[in-house]
C-alpha cells in the first residue's frame, strides 16, 4: 500500500502541499480531482522524489521512501506517467521501452506483454516517439511505466487531449491492471471518466486532501464538483 502522511512539500519558499494524507490499497483506483493549481502534480512528483517533502513521510508496503534519491523510486515498483507524457523524442520506441525495462532489470516476456496490451506499438517498434501521433505518444508513455511491471502506477491526465478510441482503450489498460492487484492514483479532470473507473475519488484543495467519496456518493451530490472542481 501506498501512504502519504500528513506531507507538506512545495518549490522553495512556495509551499504547496499542507498536511496532506491519502493512501491508495492494492487492486484499487483512487481518483484525484481538484481546481487547476491543487496541488495534484506536485502531490504526483512528491511521491517520484521529485519534489522533496519538508515535512510528513511516503511509505510503501511499510518502507519510507520519502528520503530516497528520485531515481531509486521507480525500482521499488513506482510507475509514473507525467501530464505531458515526457518521452525520450529522439529515441524509438523500441528504446523507449527499453529504459523502463532497464529501471527494475525486466527482459523480453515483460516487453511482449506490455505490447500485447498496446499492439500498435508494436509496428512502430523502430519509429522515433516525436512522429507518433499524440494518443500513440500516450500509449507509449504508459507502455514504459508498465516495463516496470509496477505495483503501484500513477497517472496525471492521461486522456487529455486524446479522441475517444484512444480514452477507450487507456481506459481499459487501467482497468486490467487493477484487476492485476495494481495501486493506481489517477489524476483526471474528466468527471464522467472518473465515475467510469474509480473505486474511491479524493478531492484536493489548497494543498489538502479534503473529502474522499465513492463514485455512487459522488453522482448522487453534483454539489461536490461544484464546491470544489467548479470555477
Amino acid at each position: 500500500m501506498l501512504e502519504l502522511r500528513n506531507l507538506d512539500a512545495g518549490y522553495g519558499k512556495v509551499q504547496v502541499l499542507r498536511d496532506l494524507s491519502l493512501h491508495a490499497r492494492p487492486g484499487e483506483i483512487l481518483c484525484l480531482l481538484g481546481r487547476n493549481g491543487a496541488g495534484k502534480s506536485t502531490l504526483m512528483k512528491s511521491i517520484m522524489g521529485l519534489v522533496r517533502a519538508q515535512a510528513g513521510s511516503i511509505w510503501l508496503d511499510g518502507q519510507r521512501i520519502d528520503q530516497l534519491p528520485a531515481w531509486q523510486v521507480p525500482r521499488l515498483g513506482i510507475g509514473y506517467i507525467p501530464q505531458g507524457r515526457r518521452l525520450f523524442n529522439e529515441m524509438t520506441v523500441a528504446e523507449n521501452l527499453q529504459i523502463g525495462l532497464m529501471a527494475r532489470r525486466k527482459g523480453a516476456d515483460v516487453r511482449e506483454n506490455v505490447l500485447n496490451m498496446f499492439p500498435r506499438l508494436r509496428d512502430r517498434l523502430n519509429q522515433r516517439a516525436d512522429t507518433l501521433s499524440g494518443g500513440e505518444q500516450q500509449m507509449l508513455a504508459t507502455a514504459r511505466a508498465l516495463c516496470l511491471e509496477p505495483g503501484v502506477l500513477l497517472l496525471d491526465e492521461p486522456t487529455e487531449g486524446l479522441q475517444p478510441s484512444m480514452i477507450s482503450l487507456i481506459r481499459a489498460a487501467v482497468v486490467a491492471l487493477r484487476k492485476q492487484g495494481v495501486a493506481i492514483v489517477l489524476v483526471e479532470q474528466r468527471v464522467e471518466a472518473v465515475l467510469q473507473v474509480a473505486d474511491r475519488v479524493t478531492f484536493v484543495e489548497n494543498g489538502q486532501c479534503v473529502l474522499t467519496v465513492t463514485p455512487s456518493e459522488l453522482h448522487a451530490d453534483e454539489s461536490l464538483l461544484h464546491r470544489y472542481v467548479g470555477v
